[in-house]
């Protein structure tokens, strides 16, 4: 076995867990889609803006996750899968800020920290993790948890956001 299998069999357990809470996390989002659309059909695009980059950092969670649980990965095609998936999802982050960032009231504005700015940073630490694997496989991989576990506690707390504002808004309410 070597190096890098070693690393990623000591780290499977937590890499197991991520992916299923993302998937679990992912379909409840469908649950609330399907909510959103019944309660408030005028504000599905809005809710849309919301609902797409929390499902997108969700399935990051799941994708980082299943791709290092695949076998016989070397060092090089570990540290390639998760710098590509790191920079896709840096640019997707960073095209969220610059895209809704100029016409954003400041609740707007404010609201752009955890659903752009952060995971931002968050695919910034999977961009650096892969990078370190090459280098110390122990930080690299440690930057890749944080990453994703950072990925995942930005799409909890953007979910609740979401729940909590179908929820307290009457059915077919603005």
């Amino acid at each position: 076995m070597n190096e890098v299998d070693l690393l990623l069999q000591r780290w499977a357990n937590f890499y197991v867990s991520m992916s299923q809470a993302s998937a679990a996390l992912i379909g409840l989002l469908f649950v609330v889609i399907t909510i959103v659309v019944e309660r408030r059909p005028n504000d599905i695009a809005k809710i849309r803006v919301y609902l797409t980059p929390t499902v997108i950092y969700f399935a990051t969670v799941l994708g980082i996750s299943e791709l290092l649980t695949i076998p016989s990965h070397t060092r090089l095609t570990a540290a390639l899968c998760i710098c590509l998936v790191g920079v896709v999802g840096f640019a997707y982050s960073g095209s969220l800020f610059v895209r809704r960032g100029g016409r954003m009231s400041y609740y707007e504005k404010h609201d752009l920290i955890p659903h752009a700015v952060l995971p931002f940073a968050s695919f910034g630490l999977l961009v650096l993790g892969g990078a370190s694997l090459l280098h110390g496989p122990e930080h690299g991989i440690a930057f890749v948890a944080a990453g994703i576990l950072s990925l995942l506690l930005i799409g909890i707390r953007n979910s609740w956001a979401i729940v909590v504002d179908v929820v307290s808004t009457r059915p077919g309410g603005p």
